[in-house]
């Protein structure tokens, strides 16, 4: 019986302090969408919610492995021409070598995946910064996006148009996908010794000795996750547009990166949550979609974003002080 009581008041306590966590982003975000409902009459409508959900499962899904990798005390940068690259090589192998569509998107994977197992491969074996590494692999991977396409549009029409299929009142598929990925990805770092390794590796606990090779091994995972999960967001986003454009992503890294530290997950490793990742993003597309609406132009939203990435910057260097 004491065993019964003592498990449930575990879990309860557990529960609670995982809606003690997401309250305040939660509250930031009721803000944003009461603010932009009281300043627009579209705003908070039915059409407007199932518009910012079909657009933000690539952001989704990259934040999910942005979160693995800043966690273990990581970055990268070369999502954005990663994902450029990823798009690049589908759309040839459909177009140009008439490859089946699940063969095709084999291949994709597989470039996604080797591109993050590069990353990881010499970040943790050669002790070079995941900094340094993965801009070298941003400009690598850009002109390859360019060389492989003739630095020109390739148009794919509805060939990989499963992925943007509406379902219930709208909700494409590519949503859902995104849904599932998070769920898994938040499973896999709460519950799993993988989760409590990458925390381990992140703080550089004391009390988790690890073995070098094993940490060598957990970095270069998790990099390649992170690549995989690029060429997933890949499909997505050609699927989005009928087409693959070598100058797509451009700047995605930097919107991923302020979407999970606003979340929560701290830059210098050994913190993070993929749930609360899931808010930071909605956040930025609430904000995006707010200021649309309210006719802010370009510049000016740049401007606020880019102010909303230094809060959020300063908010991690507060916590982290705490």
């Amino acid at each position: 019986m004491n065993r019964f009581v003592a498990f449930f008041t575990s879990k309860f306590r557990s529960i609670a302090g995982e809606i003690d966590n997401v309250s305040g982003l939660l509250l930031a975000l009721c803000a944003l969408i009461l603010f932009f409902s009281l300043r627009s009459d579209h705003f908070l409508s039915e059409k407007t919610l199932v518009t910012i959900a079909n657009q933000i499962p690539v952001q989704m899904v990259l934040a999910v492995g942005m979160t693995y990798v800043l966690i273990i005390a990581g970055i990268d940068l070369s999502i954005g021409s990663v994902l450029a690259l990823c798009s690049t090589v589908l759309s040839l192998l459909l177009i140009r070598f008439h490859m089946p569509l699940p063969v095709a998107l084999l291949f994709t994977t597989l470039a996604g995946i080797l591109s993050g197992f590069i990353n990881g491969l010499l970040s943790a074996w050669l002790s070079i910064p995941s900094f340094i590494v993965t801009l070298g692999m941003m400009e690598i991977a850009r002109g390859l996006a360019y060389i492989l396409s003739d630095s020109r549009t390739i148009y794919i029409g509805t060939g990989i148009a499963c992925f943007t299929a509406s379902l219930w009142g709208g909700i494409s598929v590519a949503f859902l996908i995104a849904i599932a990925i998070s769920v898994v990805g938040q499973l896999l770092l709460k519950y799993t010794v993988l989760g409590t390794y990458l925390s381990g590796i992140g703080t550089k606990a004391s009390d988790m000795p690890l073995p070098d090779a094993l940490i060598r091994k957990i970095k270069i995972f998790v990099f390649s996750i992170m690549g995989m999960l690029v060429a997933l967001a890949s499909m997505l986003h050609t699927a989005k547009l009928e087409a693959a454009d070598p100058n797509a992503g451009s700047g995605l890294e930097l919107q991923v990166i302020a979407s999970v530290v606003i979340g929560g997950t701290s830059l210098l490793g050994g913190k993070g949550s993929v749930v609360n990742s899931m808010f930071g993003v909605l956040i930025m597309a609430v904000l995006q979609t707010g200021l649309a609406q309210l006719g802010v132009d370009d510049p000016l939203k740049q401007l606020i974003t880019g102010l909303l990435i230094i809060i959020a910057l300063l908010l991690d260097r507060y916590r982290e002080q705490q």
